[in-house]
């Protein structure tokens, strides 16, 4: 039997140290023998080069920067690279089951023609606690259904629990978003209407929270809001029949969405500042007071208070 090959990309930045050797154990430990590994340097400062070398396998290809080209442009170059029929983007702080391409390729009866292959996904903390897991609930599920089942949290869209079919990819541009934010969902969903998905139920995959991923601005906030229309507008068109219904629930969704990114930033006055933007971005259909727990809310507003009068 011809089974499909699968690259696995880590584009990386400075970020030598347990992360990136725990993304690239993850890498090389897979049990499927017809794989690559690409890891393209964006010109990091630290000892990123060594621990790569320091793997010795000859499945790794490894590629340093000459300058800071940014980390979308070393995502595209990272796709550039890729021989695989199918494209994992594993960022250098997650990892994946040792199993999930094998498990990936026998849920999809070793096709090389799939747009996308899904697993569970478990999120992590910084030292590698699991804080929750999300199970793919979607089997089966039409392109609009799966759409909506995003919406109600039956399906995670994370890079590291996603396979892209890299013909495809390449063909519909690879990764790209108005601010780049959810440049990877845009790829998704339009492979997944138009050339199929496989549904592995099990969490194959790990996706780690920490502080460098979690911190937003008020600023920030509102590229996120663009960025989810932009997203919401791309899956109305691939499903125009139903998209009342989609608009509908998916303005809800990224309100809530982007309502939890405005709770994570620290300044009591920026916070209140990044409210209103979510508010206005989506048309005011949902308000931030009906989504905050009033004592949680108050508790955090005074020691946000406390701490900004300190200062």
């Amino acid at each position: 039997m011809n089974q499909p090959s699968v690259t696995i990309a880590i584009p990386t930045y400075n970020r030598g140290g347990s992360y990136l050797k725990d993304a690239l154990k993850s890498a090389t430990s897979q049990t499927y023998q017809n794989l690559e590994i690409i890891v393209s340097n964006n010109c990091s400062e630290d000892d990123t080069e060594e621990i790569v070398k320091s793997f010795n396998d000859p499945r790794i290809r490894y590629f340093r920067q000459n300058t800071n080209i940014g980390m979308t442009n070393n995502l595209k170059f990272c796709l550039e690279q890729t021989k695989g029929d199918y494209f994992l983007l594993l960022a250098d702080d997650d990892m994946i089951d040792s199993d999930f391409a094998d498990t990936c390729m026998r849920e999809a009866s070793y096709s090389a023609d799939i747009g996308v292959i899904l697993t569970g996904v478990r999120v992590i903390n910084e030292y590698g606690t699991i804080l929750y897991e999300s199970t793919n609930k979607v089997k089966g599920f039409s392109t609009i259904d799966f759409f909506l089942a995003w919406f109600d949290h039956k399906v995670p869209f994370y890079d590291c629990g996603t396979l892209y079919n890299t013909k495809r990819l390449k063909e519909i541009g690879g990764f790209y978003s108005k601010k780049g934010l959810y440049d990877d969902n845009v790829a998704l969903v339009k492979l997944a209407a138009a050339f199929g998905r496989v549904d592995v139920p099990d969490v194959k995959a790990a996706f780690r929270r920490h502080k460098d991923n979690y911190g937003t601005t008020s600023a920030k906030i509102a590229d996120w809001c663009e960025d989810s229309l932009y997203l919401l507008n791309v899956m109305c068109d691939l499903v125009p029949e139903y998209q009342n219904e989609l608009r509908r629930r998916g303005m809800l969704y990224f309100t809530k969405e982007n309502y939890g990114r405005s709770l994570r930033i620290q300044s009591f006055a920026q916070r209140l500042k990044a409210y209103f933007i979510v508010y206005k971005k989506f048309n005011y259909c949902y308000s931030p007071i009906h989504l905050i727990h009033p004592i949680r809310f108050l508790r955090r507003t005074v020691r946000s208070f406390i701490n900004q009068t300190k200062k």
